[in-house]
């Protein structure tokens, strides 16, 4: 049996990132994934300017409070004055250029304007509230790093310094197909021993979530003339395809023997839980053989294989450079006293006074953990967790981006 870091390890070895990029607008570029390290061209800000709206003086001007300068002109933001003349101030507005002559910015709510004058009632120092050029971004410098999903703050960060587009690589194809005759799609009459087919939209959630193009094939009969066929669809345009069920043994599981038909295939037990069968391998394609990963079926299984072996996987096919999640150590607020020999992951959510708490049925097929909760505890194989023992907490935020 793999332990979880082999079969993340074998995984992560396996998956080849894409290499085809193109350039967005910067305006549409959020949420894809940057191609090449970004440079800014200019200074941010390209000029000294005022931190707030007040008034711009030298400071060799007001030795003194109060101090009466003369208001010789009013700088509005995208324009420029002219130079300060001894003796006088320049009504300034947050955002706009410092003028030439003056060091320093008093806030508005310490002066006194009355007809064409102002009175300064406080001694400013040289500098104040004054941003300077290229204190923020220098010309030159790095500002995005390549393989970075773009999140809204770093298009604006490109923007700011006037990249108009940007280089992404293209969106990972990703086909996915349900097996299992007793599905049946919300909707639809449900007969004695069938189910809803809870991990159609678990999936093709959580791979939208990633920014993944989905090629969903639907549900494909239990045959293996149909299961041979729909991985051969499926490879036809994709880069990984990702199933949920039917690669055990039995007789109506036809997956496994599909995939090996069309393929290779690797059949791993990780000493996890929930979900410690996992298949990996791939399927030929028409220039190029496709990635394969075939998920536990139960829902729970489902969702924690993806978020813990299949996301990293799917990250660095993207050409993300970092794959691993950030996790917390907190305080538990629950008891676990029935550790098992596998790495367990844990329903769990942080409660109003920053503890965590463990759903009561850890059950593989308890989805209502999963809605219930806001993260995982990893805990380790044979640990048992009492009140105030400090444990890793992984957020549900962090494991769907």
């Amino acid at each position: 049996m793999l332990s979880f870091d082999q079969a993340l390890s074998q995984l992560l070895g396996a998956a080849s990132a894409l290499a085809e990029a193109s350039s967005l607008p910067t305006l549409a570029a959020a949420g894809r994934v940057l191609a090449q390290a970004q440079r800014a061209p200019i200074d941010a800000p390209p000029l000294d300017n005022s931190a707030m709206d007040g008034y711009a003086v030298a400071v060799s001007d007001v030795r003194q409070v109060p101090t009466r300068l003369s208001v010789a002109q009013r700088i509005p933001a995208g324009s420029v004055g002219s130079p300060l003349q001894p003796g006088s101030a320049a009504r300034i507005f947050t955002g706009a250029a410092i003028p030439a002559g003056a060091d320093a910015v008093v806030m508005q709510e310490l002066c006194q304007h009355v007809a064409g004058e102002v009175t300064i009632n406080h001694l400013p120092e040289a500098g104040d509230h004054i941003r300077r050029a290229g204190s923020d971004i220098a010309a030159g410098s790095e500002i995005l790093a390549a393989g970075q999903r773009l999140r809204p703050q770093d298009t604006a960060l490109a923007a700011s310094v006037g990249i108009a587009s940007l280089p992404v690589l293209r969106r990972l194809r990703v086909a996915v197909f349900f097996t299992g005759d007793e599905l049946r799609m919300p909707g639809e009459a449900l007969q004695e021993g069938a189910i809803y087919n809870a991990n159609r939209f678990l999936l093709t959630g959580l791979l939208d979530a990633l920014g993944c193009e989905l090629r969903d094939h639907g549900q494909v009969p239990d045959d293996l003339v149909a299961t041979r066929q729909a991985l051969r669809a499926a490879a036809l345009d994709s880069d990984l395809i990702l199933t949920s069920g039917g690669v055990s043994v039995g007789d109506e599981d036809h997956v496994k023997a599909a995939v090996e038909a069309e393929g290779r295939l690797e059949m791993w037990k990780i000493a996890i839980k929930p979900g410690k069968p996992l298949a990996f391998g791939q399927v030929r394609g028409v220039q190029r053989e496709v990635a394969f990963i075939g998920l536990p079926g139960n829902p729970v299984s489902s969702l924690v294989t993806f978020l813990m072996l299949v996301r990293p996987f799917v990250l660095k096919m993207q050409g993300v450079r970092r794959t691993a999640p950030l996790s917390y150590r907190l305080r538990a607020d629950s008891e676990w006293a029935r550790p098992d020999a596998r790495r367990e992951f844990l329903r769990a959510r942080i409660n109003a006074d920053g503890g965590v708490e463990l759903f009561a049925n850890q059950g593989s097929g308890v989805l209502t953990s999963a809605v219930w909760g806001d993260g995982l505890v990893d805990n380790p194989p044979q640990q048992a967790i009492r009140r105030g023992d400090m444990v890793r907490f992984v957020p549900f935020s962090e494991l769907l981006s």
